[in-house]
């Protein structure tokens, strides 16, 4: 018996699920898979063109224009998941709106441009709040050397930014994940373990150290370190969003090397220390694991590491029958590299 025709449907000509039709259980899921597999799965056999120099996989992908290079990038910040109102105010979000958009610029060597910003609210959202906001927005602009130069409004159940930048590759060109090479030293520019000490702080209750929760609300990218590194001869470069190891693994992975971080080169700030304590945390999950500082991890040739960066491991060869890795201390990392949206 033809079940469809006695059921009164017609057959759906499309493949997965009708609208409304509930998938089965079986299925698998997104959470299954986690980020970086999913955005393999989107990304993967996407056609290109003769403009498009540098598609997904890096900080930012590179196009080809009449008048040079220019990059491009997006982040989107949804409430609940990268801000929360009893947490952070209007302002703090609106800069780190920006903030974290730069940062991805930065870390290919270039020189940001400017910002598209998409813009959706609940209509009961006050006036004022908004306010406090775009003067964030603003603020953070003028730190970081770029401009608002368009964007949407539109209403949703939740606040959500998303914000789309352009860069300029500057005469240096861009600096990509892919090009480290064994006998390099790895650097930092930038704080790492503030923002996910503060995170940590919050959840549990508590407002201090105030530097730390300051970290979480505002991440401080070091703006013009990207260009800086490029000039110095950077092989390789990050934007650590993520977390250190996991954002090096990315390196490590697109160079097709092993990296060696040195923890006693980090260092140990008292405020995260003492938030491991109040939290019963080890203090180096948040400095090798946290995300959100948006400081930048760059690959030099020995004797042109600039000034102000700190050399905090090693690039080497990967190891005969192994793969590209990240260690610590010439040891696997127990537990998880980095954030990952889904897991």
């Amino acid at each position: 018996m033809n079940h469809t025709a006695t059921s009164g449907r017609t057959p759906w000509p499309y493949p997965g699920p009708r609208p409304g039709e509930v998938e089965p259980a079986a299925q698998q899921t997104i959470a299954d898979i986690g980020e970086f597999e999913l955005i393999d799965l989107i990304t993967r056999g996407l056609p290109s063109n003769d403009q498009v120099e540098l598609g997904p996989g890096d900080d930012a992908a590179i196009i080809h224009s009449r008048g040079g290079r220019t990059l491009c990038s997006v982040d989107v910040l949804v409430e609940g998941v990268h801000f929360r109102r009893d947490w952070s105010s209007a302002r703090d979000i609106g800069r780190k709106s920006v903030a974290v958009n730069v940062a991805d610029i930065e870390a290919m060597g270039a020189r940001p441009i400017g910002i598209v910003m998409g813009f959706s609210a609940p209509g009961e959202l006050s006036l004022t709040w908004v306010r406090y906001f775009v003067q964030g927005v603003r603020e953070e602009c003028d730190r970081a050397g770029v401009s608002l130069i368009g964007g949407d409004i539109t209403k949703s159940r939740d606040i959500t930014v998303s914000v789309t930048i352009l860069g300029d590759t500057g005469p240096e060109g861009p600096v990509l994940r892919s090009g480290a090479r064994p006998g390099d030293l790895v650097a930092l520019k930038g704080r790492v373990g503030w923002a996910a000490a503060g995170l940590a702080a919050l959840s549990k209750g508590f407002r201090t150290p105030k530097a730390v929760v300051e970290a979480q609300q505002v991440p401080q990218p070091p703006y013009g370190a990207g260009q800086e590194a490029a000039r110095a001869g950077a092989t390789a470069m990050i934007d650590v969003s993520d977390g250190l190891l996991g954002d090096l693994g990315h390196v490590a992975q697109r160079s097709q090397v092993s990296i060696d971080v040195h923890r006693a080169a980090l260092g140990m700030p008292e405020p995260i220390r003492s938030v491991g304590q109040a939290t019963g945390v080890d203090p180096y999950v948040f400095l090798l694991t946290g995300g959100e500082d948006h400081a930048l991890a760059a690959t030099f040739p020995p004797g042109v590491v600039p000034e102000g960066w700190t050399v905090i491991g090693t690039v080497g060869e990967v190891p005969t029958a192994g793969w590209p890795s990240v260690t610590v201390d010439g040891r696997p990392w127990e537990g998880k590299q980095g954030y990952d949206h889904f897991h």
